[in-house]
């Protein structure tokens, strides 16, 4: 049974100022908390409608009804269990390689599949502006489906990241050169910006190289690419380059 104090705690971890005051977040699903358990992510305590995961131990887990769940639930339609984890100190940025750099990305679904894009292509380093949606906005945990666990996220302030590297500095925008027909840098950073604004002015002085993707329906009028697909479409090509 679950307490109305723990019903309580865990409603406040829907928001981000109570994940920061406690350093607690939520993850929903077996998937999703499977692949959280696996990892380096420590279990706080799991909530669950039947007894599963039977590998954690009895004072880590508490069975609880369909209707108690929904209370503590952040999805409309909950699924069988919720699991509360303790927030990881940031670790080290890994300046190497394929760099994602997310410029005010404000939709949890689209940061999500972000990640599980990044996962998905072997991008191991994801770097934040601080006005970028939280990584453990719940939300954000249940698009990634288990993706949170294998990439690197950093918050930063993102013009003093990028006044700082070596790194070539890439940013999608509308005019650029080609994807397709352009070089791109075996190592540097990608910039995706915001979903109704784009690459903001002052994180556009910093970048080296603009790129696009290229419309080819018959009207040219479709106005912009949602920013995960874009992301999708670009990681796809610079790992196709070094296939």
């Amino acid at each position: 049974m679950v307490s109305k104090n723990q019903i309580k705690l865990i409603s406040s971890l829907h928001q981000k100022k109570y994940r920061l005051a406690h350093q607690l977040f939520i993850a929903e699903g077996v998937k999703g908390i499977d692949e959280l358990l696996r990892s380096n992510f420590e279990l706080e305590h799991l909530y669950s409608t039947v007894d599963d995961f039977k590998t954690i131990p009895l004072t880590q887990k508490t069975v609880i009804s369909d209707a108690d769940l929904k209370k503590i639930s952040a999805l409309t339609t909950p699924n069988t269990c919720l699991a509360v984890f303790k927030i990881p100190k940031e670790r080290i940025i890994l300046n190497e390689g394929i760099i994602v750099a997310l410029d005010t990305i404000r939709d949890p679904g689209n940061m999500g599949t972000i990640l599980r894009l990044c996962d998905w292509f072997g991008i191991k380093q994801v770097i934040c502006s601080k006005e970028t949606v939280d990584l453990y906005n719940p939300k954000v945990v249940q698009a990634t489906m288990g993706s949170i666990a294998r990439v690197n996220v950093n918050y930063l302030d993102l013009k003093t990241y990028l006044k700082a590297t070596k790194l070539a500095v890439l940013g999608t925008f509308m005019e650029g050169d080609v994807l397709y027909s352009t070089e791109l840098p075996a190592e540097g950073i990608i910039i995706l910006g915001n979903e109704a604004n784009g690459i903001s002015p002052e994180i556009e002085a910093l970048v080296t190289q603009k790129i696009t993707i290229p419309r080819f329906g018959d009207l040219q009028q479709t106005e912009s690419l949602n920013v995960a697909t874009a992301a999708a479409i670009v990681l796809s090509e610079c790992k196709r380059r070094v296939f």
